[in-house]
């Protein structure tokens, strides 16, 4: 040893006895040399007694506790060959006879081309094995509670995608299933009592239809010690085992649920609330149907922090339900009814937008001016909810009066609606039409109402003169199924005028005998996915095709036609002007 320390034996000495692992040096003959505290430790044994002995026949054993062969050993091809050996699983003799699993590796120690010597790290095979046990615990730790993050982060973003709660729950259990489990169910609470199965999940190719029973199931009984009813008067998430599934159901509820896991063939399940801080929205079951793969205890949690979230995206999507319900049906109150304004033919339609979207501002108006003169409006008010069906009523009372109160050009009046609208209204922007239909030429215009002048005979040409601010424009369709829109009279919708712009300018436009008018809001030819272009294409297509059509039908007929897709509610306003043989 003393030959490997004389260049500077005071620093090689203290990293030889301050080693934190086993260190034994022997020579070219395998004579052992020296030894560190920690290898003694090791082996049991003092240095000075190992000092001199060879180290194979010492402490190197067979797993049987029989001396190997030494041609055998690799410790000796060190030496003999000059190679850095490794040996993962090994065995030594410690001092009380027992057998010692032992990892080590050796390397040759060389000078000037000569090899001296070897170097042998030692250490304890249990204990290496136990520290890597642990880190990989550690690491798989990690790496599950990685998973899961991932995982609540993706069910988070599938149930907030959207406000239609059973399109939610549906995606949620496609997750599940490809995730955590074979099979998944979800019951909502309908009501005090009732309960609906509004999702069934499955693999692919088996009927989930079939399998769960999709629709009410019944109420919730107060006796029954089932778990679904449990778990739906508020109880905690339930796992089960094959002994509580084939336990016999004590209610209708828990025999549609029974009958469900059995159908499937679980052997495991769990039942989990869907609860919010206030109440239990449902249940969703989650069920695997691999004896092999049990559900876990300690798989519990992850399961009751989605029955959280799918909790409050339930009871989110209902309070926007409500509210979208509140406005749809607040707006449809408020739009008017229509005047008789003979010989022309008027007709509306409003169609909220689909469930799951937020319902607009959007409104028409037709009013008789006096001298016989017709005007039109159709607008839409920037936001969504209450707030823009009261905007929108704000907006149409105010047109409706400076409508009536002048007989001004529609710029006019739209320029001073524009003017009026911030200080009176809640309103910030909106797009809007209004139109002035009258007879052509000098004299009165269509009848239905109004004071003063003589009515039109039937049969007599029509224009029309309007205004638009930021609205879609309007389509005139004529008999034959020609069909344009009318482009001018543009301008920037209300309330995003800045400075002095200059007073709006009408359009004017004949409206030929037996011609179609059709005033619209952006709902109708907005698709997500697709642009302006195309919807404003698409409806004059269909326009053309059905110019032949009585108005009603026409009407229906464009809003059958319309591909889905549209987030957006529709307003419409059609007026058809009598044919030139009306007279007759």
């Amino acid at each position: 040893m003393a030959e490997f320390l004389e260049d500077d034996p005071r620093i090689l000495r203290a990293v030889f006895d301050n080693m934190n692992a086993g260190m034994i040096l022997t020579d070219h003959s395998g004579q052992i040399t020296g030894v560190n505290p920690q290898a003694e430790r090791l082996v049991g044994r003092r240095a000075r007694s190992m000092t001199g002995q060879d180290f194979h026949d010492l402490l190197h054993r067979r797993p049987d506790g029989s001396l190997a062969p030494r041609d055998e050993c690799p410790l000796m091809a060190v030496a003999e060959r000059g190679e850095v050996v490794r040996v993962d699983t090994d065995s030594f003799l410690h001092a009380d006879g027992s057998l010692l699993p032992v990892s080590w590796s050796g390397a040759p120690v060389t000078s000037e081309g000569r090899t001296l010597g070897v170097v042998t790290m030692v250490a304890d095979a249990t204990e290496a094995q136990a520290t890597r046990d642990h880190l990989g615990s550690q690491l798989a730790a990690m790496e599950d509670l990685t998973a899961r993050l991932t995982l609540v982060g993706e069910i988070t973003e599938v149930l907030t995608q959207t406000l239609e709660a059973e399109e939610a729950l549906n995606r949620l259990g496609r997750l599940l299933i490809h995730r955590l489990a074979d099979w998944a169910a979800v019951d909502l609470r309908i009501g005090d009592d009732e309960v609906r199965r509004v999702a069934v999940v499955g693999p692919q190719g088996r009927d989930a239809g079939q399998e769960g029973g999709q629709g009410t199931l019944s109420a919730i009984p107060e006796a029954s010690r089932s778990v679904l009813a449990r778990v739906l008067r508020g109880g905690e998430a339930v796992l089960l085992g094959p002994e509580e599934i084939a336990a016999p159901p004590d209610s209708p509820l828990a025999v549609v649920h029974t009958t469900f896991l059995h159908a499937l063939g679980a052997v495991s399940a769990v039942v989990v609330p869907l609860s919010t801080p206030r109440q239990v929205m449902g249940a969703l079951t989650v069920a695997r149907t691999d004896p092999g793969r049990p559900f876990r205890e300690d798989e519990l949690p992850l399961f009751k922090d989605i029955g959280r979230r799918a909790g409050l995206a339930i009871d989110n999507a209902r309070l926007f339900e409500r509210q979208r319900d509140i406005a749809a049906t607040m707006q449809r109150h408020l739009l008017p009814s229509l005047p008789d304004i003979h010989p022309l033919e008027v007709t509306t339609r409003y169609r909220p937008a689909p469930r799951g979207s937020q319902v607009g501002g959007d409104w028409y108006d037709a009013i008789v001016l006096p001298g016989h003169r017709i005007a039109l409006a159709i607008g839409d008010v920037v936001g969504h909810d209450l707030s823009a069906a009261a905007g929108m009523a704000q907006l149409r009372n105010m047109l409706r009066i400076m409508a009536w109160d002048r007989a001004e050009p529609p710029g006019v009046i739209v320029d001073r609606l524009d003017e009026a609208m911030s200080s009176i209204t809640d309103v910030l922007m909106a797009t809007l039409i209004l139109a002035r239909i009258e007879r052509a030429g000098p004299g009165e215009g269509p009848g239905g109402g109004g004071s003063g002048g003589e009515e039109p005979a039937e049969g007599e040409r029509w224009t029309m003169r309007w205004a638009s601010a930021g609205h879609p424009p309007p389509l005139l369709v004529t008999p034959e199924g020609g069909a344009r829109y009318l482009e001018q009279g543009q301008a920037l919708l209300l309330g995003a005028r800045m400075g002095d712009t200059g007073p709006r300018r009408d359009g004017v436009a004949e409206l030929p005998p037996g011609s179609t008018l059709l005033l619209y809001t952006d709902g109708l030819v907005e698709l997500t996915g697709s642009d302006l272009d195309t919807g404003l294409n698409r409806l004059r297509r269909h326009a053309t095709a059905l110019a032949s059509h009585g108005l009603d039908d026409f009407c229906d007929q464009i809003l059958d036609r319309m591909p889905p897709g549209g987030a957006d509610d529709i307003a419409m306003v059609a007026l058809r002007v009598p044919g030139a043989d009306a007279a007759a």
